[in-house]
């Protein structure tokens, strides 16, 4: 073991890291913003494609929701907020989505608040950091609707006891008379592209990379966040609607696929990808 960490210290000054670097990677983003294409990267180049002619339209796409940070012991989730990882896991994983199955996707993204008029054309949404987010009335009605009419929502990259529970307060908002459940391993959406066999880890990615060393992949918040977890929320008729992936972060997997072999092949490759895939094909096809 002390050989082991001897090596991760020597990593981690030969690469320069610091701790504070492997959250830096968010976008400061304002209510202008429509697209994730219109934001510079900050890891890798990420790829550029189009579709045929006509069907522009035609297309799943990558849409993130932009909300407001609270404040207070319910927001006290340390992170970067709505921008995280943005744009690269949004293009990156937008491209991998078209790669391997049979979905034709935008290759811009879409930034959307829950109160735009435009939220109803996105069938799949996206909310990062959850654990600072903060729902006002009037998102919180307008989430209802969208969710009921057939939407669905994707939470991911929020660790620990805190942000789990801010995650429930605000979502309660949104149904009242609904709460969240474990989704069992045996639940279709693990085998809708690829076989999932246990709920795996993503850690960020200057922590995954020296797992090889550390064994460590979680995140050092308050309570359990070794232990990971996907929740949902289902209508009446058991369709999904939420898809909380706590404990995780499936973004950085997607967003940092380029930098380092080892953080790739185990956790963009193996659990990120696998799982988002996944999640969206489940949803679009059911």
């Amino acid at each position: 073991m002390k050989r082991r960490l001897i090596i991760a210290t020597l990593f981690l000054a030969a690469t320069g890291f610091v701790m504070a670097q492997f959250r830096g990677d968010s976008f400061d983003g304002d209510a202008d913003t429509k697209t994730a294409r219109e934001v510079g990267n900050h890891s890798t180049e990420t790829p550029n494609w189009s579709n045929p002619a006509g069907f522009e339209k035609d297309v799943f796409t990558f849409a993130r929701v932009r909300y407001t940070r609270g404040r207070g012991n319910f927001y006290r989730r340390r992170g970067s907020g709505w921008g995280t990882d943005m744009p690269d896991s949004d293009l990156n994983f937008s491209y991998r989505l078209q790669q391997m199955t049979s979905l034709r996707v935008d290759p811009d993204g879409r930034v959307l608040d829950l109160t735009d008029p435009d939220l109803v054309n996105y069938p799949w949404i996206y909310l990062v950091e959850p654990g600072g987010m903060y729902l006002s009335e009037q998102e919180a009605s307008a989430l209802r609707k969208y969710l009921l009419n057939g939407g669905f929502l994707m939470f991911d990259d929020f660790w620990g006891d805190a942000a789990w529970l801010n995650v429930e307060r605000e979502m309660k908002k949104v149904f009242p008379e609904r709460g969240f459940s474990e989704l069992p391993l045996d639940h279709p959406l693990y085998n809708a592209v690829f076989p999932i066999k246990s709920k795996g880890q993503v850690p960020n990615y200057g922590t995954g990379e020296m797992s090889q060393y550390t064994g460590v992949t979680w995140e050092d918040h308050d309570g359990d966040t070794q232990t990971v977890h996907h929740r949902v929320i289902a209508d009446d008729k058991g369709r999904l609607m939420v898809f909380a992936a706590h404990n995780s972060d499936n973004g950085d997997g997607w967003e940092r696929e380029g930098e380092y072999q080892y953080f790739f092949e185990n956790f963009s490759e193996k659990i990120a990808y696998p799982l988002g895939i996944n999640v969206v094909f489940y949803v679009m096809t059911h």
